[in-house]
């Protein structure tokens, strides 16, 4: 999860954050490029004389109309390419249902029979020692590592936002519209996250937490709870 000093993002958990990771650097990249160049002309122009010779320069012309066009290309390409990664939804081993309240969270597991609870924040007062405040609650959500989870998010009554920073998701819940992403944790952990849409005057009171963990233990973790 982040701290207070921390300028990046967070570890990546799904292989759709490391490719957000990859393009965001690969787009600081580009930014760099630009801007020292244009530094750089901007210091060689105060530090030369004026001079004649760019007012007819048609090859400079064409260069600075090509260059950007081929920035863009660079830039365009592999982020429509995360895009549509995002919205493929291939085959999930599992399809979680997420309902969002005023302020909670309710979680369906539609592939088991009467798998189904809410997930409340635990206030400050009864909070475990080591746990983190305004991030942990009494239900986590647990999903089987390295399997691919396909999500439903919906709300009851105004716009919600299911968001995990760490696996790249973030998908509004709509009241009477279901919304689906998909993802695949790569190492087991816990994550967290928190409803990205201001909810209403407890909004920054409904966090999520994802659990990762073996195919074994989400197995016997079902069977627990379904009995």
């Amino acid at each position: 999860m982040a701290n207070h000093a921390q300028f990046g993002f967070q570890d990546a958990s799904s292989p759709i954050m490391e490719e957000l990771v990859e393009f965001h650097d690969h787009a600081l990249m580009v930014a760099l490029a630009i801007c020292s160049l244009v530094l750089y002309l901007l210091a060689l122009m105060l530090m030369e004389k004026l001079s004649s010779n760019t007012v007819d320069a048609q090859e400079v012309e064409l260069i600075w109309t090509i260059l950007p066009a081929i920035v863009l290309v660079l830039l365009a390409l592999p982020s429509l390419q995360i895009l549509y990664m995002m919205d493929e939804i291939d085959e999930p081993d599992l399809t979680l249902k997420a309902i969002g309240h005023q302020w909670y969270w309710t979680y369906e597991y539609t592939d088991f029979k009467d798998l189904t609870f809410d997930s409340y924040m635990i206030p400050t007062t009864d909070l475990p020692q080591g746990h983190f405040r305004l991030l942990e609650v009494d239900h986590r959500v647990v999903i089987p590592m390295e399997s691919p989870i396909r999500i439903i998010i919906t709300a009851s009554d105004v716009l919600h936002s299911w968001a995990v920073p760490t696996l790249g998701v973030k998908t509004d819940a709509i009241p009477g519209r279901l919304n689906q992403t998909s993802f695949i944790t790569t190492r087991p952990g816990i994550f967290y996250g928190q409803c990205s849409e201001i909810c209403g005057a407890n909004h920054s009171y409904m966090p999520i937490v994802v659990e990762s963990t073996p195919l074994s233990h989400f197995e016997n973790w079902s069977l627990l709870l379904s009995s």
